[in-house]
């Protein structure tokens, strides 16, 4: 019971990983190769709050404004870039923020990892208080699921398709694209740092090793299998790549073949994502279109 539980709190924080990517692939359209980078800053955020004495919640809540924040520094200066620029500039970021988590010792205690990060008091640390982790994470997901509902279905959210599909369109009806991109990263990066301070405080042990390109090729891969542009693709990418990420370890492996585990399937997952965006981009569930009279 306790591992179904556990799982689910997984699905919770990828759900919220996988909807802060789709915001800007599926609607604006930028891909994020870094996006690790910044659930990675907001775990660390909300980490170091919480150690030094501070109410957790303001931890969380301070960690989606600094990842949100270091996000539209990335962007405002890439943005003005053509091409690929953006994918390239943030997976080096995602680079840069991996050597700063393991080098400075003396804030994120470096390869060591910070151990001991606390729960919400209300929740506490003990095992039997996971099913009010996991409520706690329910919450907070729907929040944000509505809350990126609302965003997409209001005319900033237009707006960003309109941009997807072509900019020039969109500066002829008057739009600033630089200013709605930069908006769409600030959003989508803020609700990584979420996910990463959820993260943090369920596991109570975060290390620079956590933050990896491979979890970004995970929440890439949430993303497109559910269908990039779709509300509740990504929930249910997520769903299906969790469950069958957990499920691997009920195989009979051998014990001495365990350390082949963790490079074989990200190998699989990077795989899985190339056929995806090859043969289905749209995903298990696509963005609905009109059909053209």
């Amino acid at each position: 019971m306790n591992y179904l539980l556990h799982t689910l709190v997984m699905v919770m924080i990828y759900v919220v990983l996988a909807q802060s990517m789709n915001l800007q692939l599926g609607y604006a359209g930028l891909y994020n190769l870094g996006h690790v980078a910044f659930f990675g800053i907001g775990a660390y955020t909300s980490a170091l709050i919480a150690m030094a004495g501070w109410p957790e919640e303001l931890g969380m809540a301070v960690a989606m404004l600094v990842a949100g924040g270091c996000g539209a520094l990335v962007a405002f200066p890439v943005l003005r870039l053509t091409g690929d620029f953006f994918g390239i500039a943030t997976l080096a970021f995602a680079e840069m923020a991996y050597i700063f988590f393991l080098n400075e010792r003396w804030l994120t205690n470096g390869p060591m990892g910070l151990p001991g990060i606390p729960r919400p008091q209300w929740i506490g640390q003990e095992l039997t208080a996971l099913p009010l982790y996991l409520l706690m994470a329910l919450l907070l997901t729907v929040a944000a699921h509505l809350g990126l509902r609302r965003l997409v279905k209001s005319p900033f959210g237009r707006a960003l398709k309109v941009v997807r599909e072509d900019e020039q369109v969109a500066r002829a009806l008057g739009k600033n694209v630089l200013a709605l991109k930069i908006k769409a990263v600030a959003v989508g990066t803020g609700l990584a740092g979420l996910a990463g301070a959820l993260w943090a405080h369920y596991v109570t042990y975060i290390s620079p090793a956590d933050f990896t390109l491979q979890t970004t090729i995970l929440i890439l891969l949430c993303v497109v299998l559910g269908g990039k542009g779709s509300l509740h693709g990504p929930i249910l990418g997520a769903i299906i790549v969790i469950f069958f990420q957990e499920g691997l370890r009920f195989l009979p492996i051998p014990a001495d073949l365990n350390r082949f585990v963790a490079p074989i399937q990200g190998m699989v997952f990077g795989l899985a994502l190339i056929v995806l965006m090859r043969k289905r981009p749209s995903g298990i569930w696509p963005e609905h279109r009109r059909k053209k009279n």
